[in-house]
């Protein structure tokens, strides 16, 4: 017979909490049986954690079970205001907003452009207090996807040059909460890892085109970052005959390509791509050129890190651009095979990879408080 765990009984109850409590952020609403059969806890020690939890405020009545047999159950879940954290994408031109509770789910949602001449600091924060008069709870942190060099620190480097943690610091204290920033396509990778087309990949290239190209690399089911925050900046690799230090791909590098075939060089991306798709010749022959460039970047990443696949996101997604980047594989593929698939989430990857992040650490946050001495078993 298996001996008891031996240890405190303050260590066992905060180890069956924690149990308990993650078990309710990824079911839901449970009943007490049901929990024995999640946790593998006797009904004892789910009862007794229970009521711990209850007398905290971390859990409460949630209805009634009435679809499996016999009498009808009472439910348990998370606190409905146990605790939100916020999830930012910040693009050149908007910044979209959710609010998230420790399941995951989202609980408000904002999306507005920035002003002309306003601060986008500002601009988050009245985004953030807008949806929170939606849904009461105490905001205890935000993740912000952000375009640009992130160091580990948080400071960013853009084509503005470094911020010293200045956009950091100035939001944390605009919402009186700690601030994690992160690489927004770094977040998209993230997305995809945990429930998108890379869930199933053991290492992948995320390649995303929006104002820019960026990559997100995963390598054996692990984000790569660099030591810098340098890592996936694909879109300055050289390529011949473009000069060293020139883009590859972007807003700038399409609006030439516009003017160089006789279209409009205020088009955006997907307009040029649509038309494309429908059949316009100059544009198919922008499309060509764009799908070529991006499947160099491909094979300079692929000769190098060599992964699994290459996940396509935003613009690169668009129809258009994967019939242009599967024909120039397709010349490629016996020196070079290359795999392209199709990101899950498309231009909200970014958001729904922050929104992950921030529920993942508002449940360690919110737990750890609940849970004396967790941070140590949970170690």
């Amino acid at each position: 017979m298996a001996r008891p765990l031996a240890g405190p009984q303050t260590l066992l109850r905060t180890l069956n909490g924690r149990a308990i409590l993650e078990t309710l952020a990824r079911r839901g609403p449970l009943t007490r049986n049901a929990l024995v059969t999640e946790t593998g806890l006797s009904r004892t020690a789910v009862t007794q954690v229970l009521r711990m939890l209850e007398s905290a405020s971390a859990v409460a009545p949630a209805g009634v079970d009435r679809e499996t047999r016999g009498p009808a159950a009472g439910r348990v879940a998370l606190h409905p205001q146990l605790g939100l954290a916020a999830a930012v994408h910040v693009d050149g031109h908007a910044a979209h907003v959710v609010l998230v509770d420790p399941t995951g789910a989202v609980r408000a949602e904002h999306h507005a452009a920035f002003p002309v001449r306003g601060d986008r600091v500002e601009h988050i924060v009245e985004l953030v207090t807008a949806c929170r008069r939606v849904v009461a709870g105490p905001l205890e942190l935000v993740v912000v996807g952000i375009p640009g060099i992130v160091t580990a620190d948080g400071g960013i480097r853009d084509d503005q040059g470094p911020d010293g943690g200045a956009f950091k610091n100035s939001l944390s204290a605009g919402l009186g909460c700690p601030v994690r920033v992160e690489n927004d396509v770094n977040l998209a990778a993230l997305a995809e890892l945990t429930a998108g087309t890379g869930a199933e990949l053991a290492s992948f290239a995320l390649l995303l085109l929006d104002d820019g190209l960026g990559a997100g690399i995963v390598i054996d089911g692990v984000l790569h970052r660099g030591f810098s925050g340098v890592a996936g900046e694909v879109m300055y690799l050289p390529q011949t005959p473009l000069p060293i230090g020139a883009p590859v791909l972007g807003d700038d590098v399409v609006r030439d390509l516009a003017l160089g075939n006789g279209r409009d060089p205020d088009l955006t991306i997907d307009q040029h791509l649509d038309d494309a798709a429908a059949g316009d010749p100059a544009a198919i022959a922008m499309a060509t050129e764009m799908g070529r460039r991006l499947t160099l970047v491909a094979g300079s990443v692929a000769l190098v890190l060599d992964p699994e696949a290459f996940i396509l996101s935003g613009s690169a997604a668009h129809p258009a651009m994967l019939d242009a980047v599967a024909d120039y594989a397709e010349q490629l593929a016996p020196q070079l095979p290359l795999r392209f698939v199709v990101s899950s989430f498309g231009p909200e990857a970014p958001l729904v990879g922050a929104a992950g992040e921030a529920a993942s650490a508002l449940r360690a946050t919110v737990f750890s408080r609940l849970l004396p001495g967790s941070d140590r078993s949970s170690r």
